[in-house]
């Protein structure tokens, strides 16, 4: 009895020390994960590749696929972010005024929040935003020739690491890692493929709006809500939050400041919680509570990053969970597939 009762404090202490070590080590795990989510969407490709070519040569190509998509997302958001930044260096003081004389409007409506909204929430905050996002792709670089490097390493490894599992551990648990695994990389494929479709879909209509409504930097407004709208939740919210509040700075209206904040989220609503639950299928179906949880728990743990990595380690963890009966329920709680579906080869 004593020892049962020893469980879950015990539980709760190695999670606390989970987590501590998460975020203390994060130079270390944080390019592990990335590396491996990598790894999950290429095999695929370096094992077609290996069909028709030597094994490095094989390898050499993928990396320089890997290497070139992410200077291209990596040049583009940094173009789109360090233009809008920019504009707003070279016209702070009239944005300013224009922020001031709303909040004077807005104090003069009897709006007692205004003082703390105009105090926070001004040309200086927005400046500070796009400079520190500029700031944080341009200091990624390092970060992501480590994941690289383990990209290398964990492809020329993967067939090898499966064998041993398969020597090492029995041949039910031995299948069930091996098949959770390759289960799991067909997910995130699938996850990743949808998020990109939605993504060029959101940023299209983002730029189409703010062109119709005349609001300036249209494709950079585009190109921005398209590499945010890869963090669940928080992305999103950003695209439409700075172009809404750039609109209040270029017409001087709220009227149109509102009517774009409104036609952005349309688009966000519509894409986000009708179209791509459609298209992503019941095999990423999870509870929007714990893609939430997600999204907050690994960006704190991670920063920007954790932000974006957060839903595919958890579609990770559920994955895995549904591959073993004592922790099935877990998966089933929180929205993981208990429908049959077709299994990637093992």
């Amino acid at each position: 009895m004593n020892s049962q009762a020893l469980v879950a404090p015990l539980v709760i202490i190695a999670a606390i020390a989970l987590v501590s070590a998460l975020q203390l080590a994060a130079a270390v795990f944080a390019p592990v994960a990335g590396a491996l989510f990598i790894i999950a969407l290429v095999w695929p490709f370096q094992k077609n590749l290996q069909r028709l070519l030597p094994k490095l040569l094989a390898l050499a190509l993928v990396v320089a696929v890997i290497v070139l998509v992410f200077v291209v997302l990596t040049s583009i958001a940094a173009w789109g972010f360090g233009r809008i930044g920019r504009s707003v260096v070279a016209d702070g003081a009239r944005f300013q005024a224009l922020y001031g004389q709303l909040a004077d409007w807005l104090e003069g409506h009897g709006i007692v929040i205004a003082g703390a909204w105009a105090e926070h929430f001004n040309v200086g905050w927005l400046l500070r935003m796009l400079q520190g996002v500029t700031a944080r792709l341009n200091t990624t670089i390092s970060f992501w020739i480590v994941v690289v490097v383990y990209v290398l390493l964990g492809l020329l490894d993967t067939e090898a690491i499966a064998r041993n599992i398969r020597g090492a551990l029995s041949g039910e648990t031995a299948n069930a890692v091996i098949g959770g695994g390759a289960l799991t990389a067909s997910k995130l494929r699938r996850y990743m493929l949808v998020r990109t479709v939605m993504s060029l879909a959101t940023g299209t209509l983002v730029w189409a709006l703010s062109a119709a409504f005349g609001l300036r930097f249209a494709a950079e407004w585009g190109v921005i809500a398209f590499t945010l709208n890869y963090i669940p939740f928080m992305g999103p919210f950003v695209a439409t939050l700075l172009p809404s509040a750039y609109a209040l700075a270029q017409f001087g209206s709220p009227e149109a400041a509102v009517l774009i904040f409104a036609g952005l989220n349309i688009i966000q609503f519509v894409i986000g919680s009708y179209i791509e639950p459609r298209v992503a299928g019941y095999a990423l179906a999870m509870s929007p509570f714990l893609v939430l949880f997600s999204v907050f728990f690994w960006s704190y743990i991670w920063g920007l990053f954790g932000a974006f990595i957060g839903v595919p380690i958890t579609i990770t963890i559920l994955t895995f969970c549904a591959e073993f009966p004592s922790t099935r329920w877990i998966a089933e709680i929180f929205g993981a597939p208990t429908a049959p579906e077709t299994e990637p080869s093992r």
